[in-house]
């Protein structure tokens, strides 16, 4: 996917001199190895900033919330069926976008490499699927994927759902994987090994709203954790406050949320709470047969009633 790199740049800076978009939201090179990030490019000039590799996995759809510009960007899968989401929730206007798709290979892992390699890492760079890590201590390659963020490696809608523009032709869909495989292993717990399991899932959460913030669908004007009167959930570490924080957090995702992994991205202490959206994700595809972001023409599976619509879980 660094093969991009040029066309992207290309891409930008024609949209920009021909005035179709004011800006363009993509990515460039980040302070350090692997932490590439967001960037708004206003000026054709300024197009030669942007770069596209395997280290690109924070979901861009997040800066589009409200904005009122003609906008430009580049969207990967995951990315795109959250421009989808936030068209049918009106946050942007569709005639605003001029959506650019990128076949996603898969984005890494950096916990993996990190705890994969000894001493400070230097440089990380990609060539087809080798990974390749300078540290202090030396060098060593990797199969990209050994060390490919989890949602990627079971990821079934790789190619953007919608587009105006490609970078390059659609990519192979994964068909052979169980994006489910998970949830399901919790599933079979009984209640008291499933309560423990969440209990030590949670148990590192320090509160600082890293998942919360890198969501594109966290945009509610005040979150309700920042709700004083009345005040729904405390400010400290209690464990009950802890997991009522990520439960009703991962609730009010529920028909919305695509596995793009940027909460799991961005969380300092490596909670892997996609396990909370993800078993909603499930019971949304096997009560509605929904998935969240693949068509703007229906609405999400919890903004949508029928007299059909199956109620055996109703306790």
């Amino acid at each position: 996917m660094s093969t991009y790199t040029d066309t992207m740049r290309e891409t930008a800076r024609r949209l920009l001199q021909e005035c179709k978009v004011e800006l363009v939201i993509g990515f460039r090179r980040g302070s350090r190895p692997m932490m590439n990030e967001p960037c708004l490019v206003r000026k054709p000039e300024d197009a030669d900033q942007l770069v596209w590799d395997s280290n690109c996995g924070i979901n861009l759809a997040n800066y589009l919330t409200n904005r009122k510009e003609k906008i430009g960007i580049f969207a990967k899968g995951c990315d795109s069926r959250n421009i989808v989401t936030h068209i049918l929730e009106n946050k942007v206007q569709r005639d605003q976008l001029t959506v650019i798709g990128v076949p996603c290979l898969g984005m890494i892992d950096k916990r993996k490499i990190a705890a994969a390699t000894e001493g400070e890492i230097l440089e990380v760079t990609e060539n087809g699927d080798t990974i390749t890590v300078k540290t202090a201590a030396g060098e060593k390659q990797f199969a990209k994927a050994e060390v490919m963020q989890q949602n990627c490696s079971v990821c079934t809608h790789r190619n953007p759902v919608i587009h105006d523009e490609m970078i390059a032709d659609p990519v192979p869909e994964q068909t052979d994987v169980d994006p489910y495989a998970d949830v399901a292993a919790i599933d079979a717990m009984d209640l008291e090994e499933r309560w423990a399991y969440f209990d030590d899932l949670l148990d590192p959460c320090i509160r600082c709203y890293a998942c919360r913030n890198a969501c594109p669908l966290c945009y509610c004007p005040t979150c309700f954790v920042d709700e004083s009167k009345p005040q729904w959930v405390g400010k400290g570490q209690d464990a009950m406050d802890v997991r009522t924080f990520h439960f009703l957090r991962a609730y009010h995702c529920a028909g919305r949320c695509t596995d793009c992994g940027a909460c799991e991205r961005a969380c300092p202490v490596g909670i892997n709470m996609r396990l909370l959206t993800k078993k909603l994700n499930k019971d949304c595809k096997e009560l509605y047969d929904w998935e969240a972001g693949l068509s703007l023409d229906k609405r999400p599976a919890l903004d949508s009633y029928q007299a059909n619509d199956p109620e055996n879980f109703i306790k």
